[in-house]
């Protein structure tokens, strides 16, 4: 499953150096900290790897008013 923004893919990318060993798991905030947490390490693999030529910066909500 590709990420669906550029902001997801980055999340993703310091999730996976963190379980890889390369990267604090401390300094991790937010959305990339749940990731680390929650997402297998292929699963991490599959986001990062999103080329981010075409992603949005930012997913739009999809909230009903």
């Amino acid at each position: 499953m590709p990420a669906k923004s550029k902001k997801q893919q980055m999340a993703a990318g310091a999730a996976l150096a963190a379980k890889r060993g390369e990267a604090k798991t401390s300094s991790l905030k937010g959305a990339s900290k749940s990731m680390e947490k929650s997402m297998s390490k292929k699963q991490l693999e599959e986001f990062a790897s999103t080329k981010r030529k075409n992603l949005p910066t930012k997913k739009k909500s999809t909230s009903k008013k």
